[in-house]
């Protein structure tokens, strides 16, 4: 039961050329860097990613878009990205693009055994009726397109079929953990990282805290330790900042800008 593994680089050795990978984060929050690294650091290349948007430039799963060690990626979200699109672009990465709540959906079918299922998101759009570049060549050419999906009414609404999503391994990073595997995400930073393990047939947490069984609560828990089989203790956890949007404080009795709220004592 105890799936602690001393380090991130021993966590990932099995991870071979050619696998898929779900990862959770979204933007920079909740991204497993240490173990991104490791993989980037081991060499493994053809790669098939499963994210909500593929790393931000040069972070995150971007180091590995860098590297030349993606070849396919399943997202929602790819504008933040620029090396992504100059690759998509020029016919070296193939880019399934999904809408962002189907994407969750179908990586929480994937881990519950949920072959497919039907929603109402892109009725009516390239979605449904296929048409999305998934592959250009190097001259700018499209060369394979999205096909159709099945559409079927129910009631007075139609929907869209969507297939689940599995992955060789997930990669997700959590606040807490314990050596059985049960994991807690801190706020916003539980975004996709559920999904993600739940959907990796071998699935690896990087945790900031790793605490021993019984410490966690079970009603505090939200993921149990049985959708995870290793984990992986991070000692200088990353948390960089994809965009800094403050601004300096004002002075005590300066007065506020247009649009600022002020509270009189």
């Amino acid at each position: 039961m105890d799936k602690v593994v001393p380090s991130a680089a021993e966590a990932v050795a099995d991870i071979a050329d050619g696998a898929t990978l779900a990862v959770g984060g979204f933007g920079l929050c909740g991204v497993p860097f240490g173990l991104i690294e490791a993989l980037l650091a081991q060499g493994t290349s053809g790669l098939t990613t499963i994210s909500n948007n593929c790393g931000v430039d040069d972070q995150a799963l971007g180091v590995l878009l860098y590297a030349g060690r993606i070849t396919k990626t399943i997202s929602s979200f790819v504008g933040g990205n620029k090396e992504l699109a100059r690759l998509y672009l020029s016919g070296q990465l193939e880019v399934e693009l999904t809408p962002q709540g189907s994407l969750a959906e179908r990586l929480r079918a994937g881990g519950t055994g949920i072959p497919a299922f039907y929603t109402p998101t892109g009725v009516g759009t390239l979605v449904a009726e296929g048409g999305i570049p998934v592959r250009y060549d190097a001259d700018g050419n499209v060369v394979a397109t999205s096909p159709p999906k099945e559409v079927r009414r129910f009631g007075d609404t139609d929907y869209v079929l969507e297939t689940a999503l599995t992955a060789d391994f997930g990669l997700v990073r959590a606040a807490v953990g314990d050596r059985h595997g049960n994991l807690v995400f801190a706020a916003s930073a539980r975004n996709f990282n559920p999904l993600a393990a739940m959907a990796g047939r071998v699935t690896i947490a990087e945790v900031e805290e790793l605490v021993e069984p019984g410490e966690i609560p079970p009603e505090q828990v939200h993921l149990p330790g049985v959708y995870v089989q290793r984990v992986v203790a991070v000692t200088d956890p990353a948390r960089p900042i994809e965009k800094r949007t403050t601004r300096p404080r004002r002075a005590p009795g300066t007065p506020a800008a247009a649009g600022d709220e002020t509270t009189e004592a």
